[in-house]
């Protein structure tokens, strides 16, 4: 949300809480006769709901859940993402750096001129972080996030990886922007008697460095996503909104489908979000049923504005 939450953001998301609650308050006590038939009922609850929709203001997507369509026409795709409703864009590098062959300049006025923000992008870390966080930063940009590490052999392994995130972000703090891990299910299995997520987060500095929750992989891993919000207030400052269908077997990892239609309460996640500290909410699919990442996108992106928890 260009979502630093700022004060009048904030108090619109507040405001909206209120009415919903004002809403639901007022049809809990309606008189008896008023609602004279169960269809009635819903027809009058849809309508008074119908003026509360909407909980979020500004909600982006991961530019990976439309990969082909970004390696065919940028640009097009970009532009499409701003007719569907997203306000902000999270970004991937594939191929052509995280500017998609445009200098950061030149990113930074396609996407103000559509009306969108250039939040975050993943990226490799490893590699030019000086030079990548100088040119986010120089455009405003919020994150620079690591998004995968892979399976390490030990917990020795963890331990030099939560050094090497403190050191990169306070790379990424000294061009004025932030650094955050994303996680898969790996770092939620055990190893050495240790569950390594919980390890990163807890000997990494919250001055330098933030995590972007993968609500998917949380819960594919058999973990709540509520649970560790809470444990971690204020520490998962974005949040990937991807749902998990009902429809593979638990255990499948490429088993995401649209938002609103697989197993995964997003209400009560992203509530849990607001309310300890998270500030970004990022859609991301991965894999398609019965249509096409493009219209995929623009499918979630009307479940998001519909949102109300």
């Amino acid at each position: 949300m260009t979502v630093s939450f700022n004060f009048q953001s904030s108090m619109n998301k507040r405001r909206k809480f209120i009415q919903m609650t004002a809403v639901l308050g007022t049809g809990a006590f309606l008189p008896f006769q008023f609602c004279t038939t169960k269809k009635e009922e819903s027809s009058q609850t849809e309508a008074l709901l119908g003026a509360a929709k909407g909980i979020l203001d500004d909600f982006g997507i991961q530019l990976y859940s439309v990969k082909e369509n970004m390696a065919e026409d940028p640009v097009k795709t970009i532009q499409a993402m701003a007719s569907y409703g997203y306000t902000q864009l999270e970004g991937f590098d594939g191929g052509k750096g995280i500017f998609w062959g445009m200098a950061n300049t030149e990113f930074k006025s396609l996407v103000d001129d559509l009306g969108l923000a250039f939040i975050a992008s993943h990226a490799n870390t490893f590699e030019n972080l000086e030079e990548q966080a100088e040119k986010a930063g120089a455009i405003g940009m919020k994150y620079l996030i690591c998004p995968w590490v892979g399976p390490q052999k030990s917990m020795d392994d963890f331990k030099r990886l939560a050094e090497a995130f403190n050191k990169q972000g306070e790379i990424c703090k000294e061009h004025g922007l932030r650094f955050a891990y994303h996680n898969h299910g790996y770092t939620f299995d055990e190893l050495e008697g240790q569950i390594p997520q919980d390890f990163l987060m807890e000997n990494t500095d919250p001055d330098l460095v933030d995590f972007e929750m993968d609500t998917y992989w949380v819960y594919t891993a058999g973990k709540d996503p509520i649970d560790y919000i809470k444990k971690y207030p204020n520490r998962f400052t974005l949040g990937h909104v991807k749902d998990k269908s009902a429809d593979l077997p638990f255990d499948e990892p490429n088993g995401s489908t649209l938002i609103g239609k697989g197993l995964m309460d997003f209400p009560a996640i992203l509530r849990a979000g607001m309310d300890n500290g998270m500030k970004y909410f990022i859609v991301e699919q991965e894999r398609f049923d019965d249509t096409d990442p493009m219209e995929a996108a623009r499918r979630n992106a009307a479940y998001m504005k519909n949102l109300v928890f």
